[in-house]
């Protein structure tokens, strides 16, 4: 939509108060945007919808999407009425927490700004959509050199207001009975000022962007094959299983990075690059002092002395015992005594822990000893009343009668010894053990 010249800018500048907050989430669907239609060669406008919010006069301009785009009947381009207002509906079904509304759209222009090619459609907005629409103006030629501006994005942004034409500024006399046609009002657009607002989320995804655009490569596909590559891997069918894997390890790439390497790579330029920072400011500091140090060898110091500057390099210099605490500090006796601490409140789990088990194995201890014990009373409480008790008791008395016919057998003289058998024998019947 950069075909015509005349511009539409206004030489006046933004008395509205807006105030654009852009989020880089438009940057990378515009960005997405352009490059496919170079790379699929599409002809046609490039358009695109703008999403937001509006706080008094605060715009934000959140999410972007493309937009279909028809030609007119005088060869202008135009946006499909039904088409778009379900595809806006759809977007603010979707983005509802917080609710985001159409708050204008984008196009690519000259870097003169917005043309008549741009009218048909901001009108279309503006009278059905949203009366105060804005429109951002993308600037293609101007992408490879927004490094050498210093860094500015090649884009503008613009709110669109009515000005009188060539009738409203004539200062002509007037005559009462002429008369004389109303001023015409034509659609003129003023830059807004905007700032770069990002979130967490557009942080993330940013951040991953600019970590995997610095290793991206283009390598051949082989998936697809035309006829020759078809014959020749037959021919290499033929060959040797090594000779095939070898030429496929010198055709793979090998200077792929895995994420891991990418990231380790990624932290070790940052902190490489602090370091030369530091070096450089250190650097700087040591030469300031050193021009403006009096030595009576030397010559007078041509650097103007600079008494805020001492005292800031004398507090930076202060801070240092507080970055790097001497070894007996009370820092590393809170940090001994929370370790001790801690040591201490392991080995007593450890010595409870143990404590419990011995109590376990003392009342395991306990129960088998009182089983044992019940075992022996009961044994010896069945004993007098088993068979050996029995046959002992009948011994008992086959020894009395024994013991009766010998003192009449011997008479007096052997009644020592039939005292003792008759001894022996009630001990014997007594005790039931052995018989």
């Amino acid at each position: 939509m950069s075909e015509h010249s005349d511009s539409l800018v206004s030489p006046k500048a933004s008395d509205s108060g807006l105030h654009i907050q852009l989020h880089p989430l438009i940057l990378l669907t515009i960005s997405d945007h352009i490059t496919r239609h170079a790379a699929r060669c599409q002809q046609g406008p490039i358009v695109g919808a703008l999403l937001g919010q509006q706080n008094g006069r605060e715009v934000t301009l959140e999410h972007a999407f493309e937009c279909l785009v028809t030609e007119g009947p005088n060869g202008e381009a135009q946006l499909p009425d039904s088409w778009f207002a379900e595809r806006v509906q759809q977007f603010k079904d979707v983005h509802k927490a917080p609710a985001l509304d159409l708050v204008g759209w984008w196009s690519t222009s000259p870097p003169t700004g917005p043309n008549a090619s741009h009218l048909p459609i901001h009108r279309l907005i503006l009278e059905k959509h949203n009366e105060s629409a804005v429109f951002l103006a993308f600037h293609p030629g101007e992408v490879a050199g927004a490094s050498s501006k210093g860094g500015k994005l090649p884009l503008t942004i613009y709110e669109s207001v009515y000005e009188g034409g060539e009738n409203a500024n004539t200062n002509t006399m007037q005559v009462d009975s002429e008369e004389h046609p109303p001023p015409t009002l034509s659609i003129k657009f003023r830059e807004l000022p905007y700032s770069v607002e990002t979130g967490e989320a557009e942080m993330i995804g940013i951040d991953t962007v600019a970590r995997t655009a610095r290793n991206a490569a283009i390598y051949p596909s082989t998936t697809s094959r035309d006829p020759s590559q078809t014959s020749q891997a037959k021919q290499l069918s033929k060959e040797p299983q090594q000779q095939q894997q070898q030429q496929q390890q010198t055709t793979e790439p090998s200077d792929l990075l895995s994420p891991e390497e990418e990231e380790l790579i990624a932290s070790l330029n940052t902190r490489l690059n602090a370091i030369r920072t530091l070096e450089s400011r250190i650097s700087l500091i040591k030469s300031y002092v050193s021009s403006i140090s009096s030595v009576p060898a030397t010559p007078p110091p041509t650097t103007t002395l600079s008494h805020p500057i001492l005292r800031n390099i004398n507090a930076c210099l202060s801070h240092l015992a507080l970055l790097t605490p001497p070894a007996n500090s009370a820092l590393t006796r809170e940090t001994l005594a929370q370790a001790n601490d801690v040591h201490l409140v392991a080995l007593l789990g450890q010595l409870s822990h143990s404590i419990s088990h011995m109590r376990e194995l003392g009342k395991r201890t306990a129960i088998l000893n009182n089983a044992r014990r019940t075992m022996a009373a009961a044994a010896r409480k069945s004993g007098p009343s088993g068979l050996g008790g029995g046959g002992g008791s009948g011994g008992g008395m086959d020894l009395q009668m024994r013991m009766a016919g010998l003192q009449g057998r011997y008479g007096a003289g052997a009644g020592g010894g039939a005292g003792e058998e008759m001894l022996y024998s009630g001990r014997l019947g007594a005790g039931g053990d052995g018989f």
